[in-house]
């Protein structure tokens, strides 16, 4: 039986997996083609910017947006400068604000429930569903008060949240709902719809490590037009199309996205269905084989009834069937066997020092203002949300989304790797002075 790698034996793997991002000339065209117009900013195209006659030509922006929109089957889109952006945007579009609860879940990026507290309002934790680690319905209803405005479902790794179970509830109370959507980047539900049109508005990122990128960048979809016109205010000062620039119709932001993004995204956009394609063939595989291996068991990802994007791949690793081997060092002897996973977040959301101590804004606000007398104990999730503390402790295993850019032979390494350390899952005793 071959020694492990982190012992001395040899790695099943010694090459990269598929790199990121992917680009090729037709980014660099479509860069120099805005670097050589001199239009560098959306309003370059716009009389009512400029003040004067409207230049030639079409925004790489305006062009996006109208792409992307028509893609995830919205009549809209505003394109943002990044994706925190467009999610505190997309909240305040809803009219969230003080004395306003937002259920969040707390196993995603920070920004989900930083953005509610960007709007002056409390972001409430409900645990996630053990089967796909989204958000459970279950648990939102249970959540639900009198100062409920909105629910937030994130569509974690790539995977599509319950939008009937949470459209159910959020009809019944009459709550808004956002997407966010920042992993799911042309994701299909069961009945064809696309991620981010479920809802009453939805979020996309375009940061370097998302399926779509731009290195930095934002989208909110929606087909409410008044939700449009406030998210396109919103990310510019204030404004509203077809009024002088320097008329200011409310309190936003300068959260644009620029032409060399939009540029970009054009091309990126042309290879996402395949690309999403790619990946869950090499999921699905990898499903299929993985599910044979007692201790790992992948999240439930439906490949017959829709298409997911694969932004993550999770499962979840069971210590008792690897001899007590903590998830931290069977982490550390795949990756010596040439397997670059992690163990994804540390800890929830709700344990980060920021909710700990309520470093929000001054005067207690929005935790304890006029609006909000309510004071949180963001440790006391830590008991409401079990299946979020053991994902981050013990249980979560993350794969990149480029690791499924390649082929079956890929996902073949991927499991010699993990059936080599549960066949030498004994070495670990004859070797414990190793890390």
């Amino acid at each position: 039986m071959p020694r492990l790698a982190i012992h001395g034996g040899n790695p099943v793997r010694t090459i990269h997996f598929p790199s990121w991002p992917i680009h090729d000339e037709q980014e660099v065209q479509a860069l120099t083609e805005v670097c050589q117009s001199g239009k560098w900013w959306r309003g370059a195209y716009s009389q009512s910017e400029l003040g004067a006659e409207a230049t030639t030509g079409r925004s790489r922006v305006e062009e996006f947006e109208k792409a992307f929109a028509s893609h995830h089957g919205t009549r809209y889109a505003v394109g943002t400068s990044n994706g925190s952006g467009a999610l505190d945007i997309a909240l305040k579009s809803i009219g969230v604000g003080p004395g306003d609860e937002v259920i969040v879940p707390p196993y995603t990026f920070v920004a989900t429930a930083t953005s509610v507290l960007h709007c002056n309002a409390v972001p409430v934790f409900t645990d996630i569903d053990t089967d796909t680690y989204n958000l459970d319905p279950r648990r939102v209803e249970d959540a639900i008060t009198e100062h409920t405005r909105a629910i937030v479902p994130v569509h974690f790794g790539g995977i599509l949240a319950d939008m009937e179970g949470i459209n159910t509830i959020a009809k019944k109370y009459n709550l808004k709902v956002v997407e966010d959507a920042a992993h799911a980047h042309g994701v299909e539900g069961p009945d064809g719809k696309k991620a981010g049109s479920y809802g009453d508005i939805g979020m996309f990122s375009f940061q370097q490590s998302k399926n779509m990128t731009a290195g930095e960048g934002g989208a909110i979809i929606t087909s409410d037009r008044k939700l449009y016109e406030l998210c396109y205010s919103y990310h510019h000062y204030g404004r509203e199309e077809g009024h002088p620039w320097y008329e200011i119709h409310r309190l936003g932001w300068n959260a644009r996205m620029l032409e060399f993004q939009a540029a970009v995204l054009l091309v990126q956009l042309q290879r996402l269905d395949e690309q999403n394609a790619r990946r869950a063939e090499n999921a699905r595989y990898l499903t299929e084989n993985l599910q044979k291996i007692k201790g790992i068991e992948p999240v439930r990802i439906d490949f017959e009834r829709g298409k997911p994007s694969i932004h993550l791949f999770i499962f979840k690793y069971d210590k008792k069937y690897f001899d007590g081997l903590p998830r931290d060092l069977f982490l550390k002897a795949l990756h010596a066997e040439g397997i670059p996973a992690t163990g994804g977040y540390t800890y929830p959301i709700y344990n980060n020092p920021a909710f700990l101590q309520k470093h929000f804004y001054p005067y207690q606000c929005p935790i304890q203002c006029s609006h909000n007398t309510i004071d949180r104990d963001y440790a006391s999730f830590q008991e409401k949300c079990p299946v979020t503390e053991k994902a981050c402790k013990e249980e979560a295993v993350w794969l990149t989304q480029n690791m499924f850019l390649g082929d079956h032979e890929d996902m073949d390494d991927i499991v010699e790797g993990i059936l080599k350390i549960a066949e030498n899952k004994k070495e670990f005793k004859e070797y414990p002075h190793r890390p």
